[in-house]
């Protein structure tokens, strides 16, 4: 009998329509991805909107290990977030500061222990955001 492999599903939470731009955006690149829900907060949402968005995206994953990528920390979806994964440990985690490369970092490992996405991503996260610099000559003309 093989072995059954717990993917980690994933949360991509944020203000506005980002982490369904974001989720969609990854779609493009990597296709189309189970596991994956987008949680919102819209401009009339309170804490209890947000509350039960995310109770209806961990729902909906029924017992996985779940990891959640917020957009900023100490933003209204990273609260409700933080709370959650308070409340039980070893199924969730939280990672604020999202953003499309992680996202996709996030895809190609969760097929790993949610502890090892976590320390994956921990690892890659500020090689996604670089600084372009016009390469330049000894003598300096611009090479491009």
């Amino acid at each position: 009998m093989g072995m059954v492999m717990n993917v980690v599903s994933i949360i991509i939470a944020g203000h506005g329509q980002l982490a369904g731009a974001l989720m969609n955006s990854a779609e493009m690149i990597a296709g189309k991805q189970t596991g994956v829900t987008a949680v919102t907060l819209a401009p009339n949402d309170g804490i209890d909107t947000l509350d039960a968005k995310f109770k209806a995206a961990l729902d909906s994953f029924s017992g996985k290990d779940v990891l959640i990528l917020t957009d900023l920390w100490g933003g209204s979806p990273f609260n409700a977030a933080a709370k959650l994964v308070a409340g039980d440990i070893g199924h969730l985690a939280l990672i604020a500061g999202v953003n499309l490369p992680l996202v996709l970092e996030a895809y190609m490992v969760k097929d790993q222990p949610l502890s090892k996405v976590v320390d994956h991503l921990n690892e890659v996260a500020l090689t996604t955001i670089k600084q372009f610099k016009v390469p330049t000559t000894d003598n300096g003309e611009d090479l491009l």
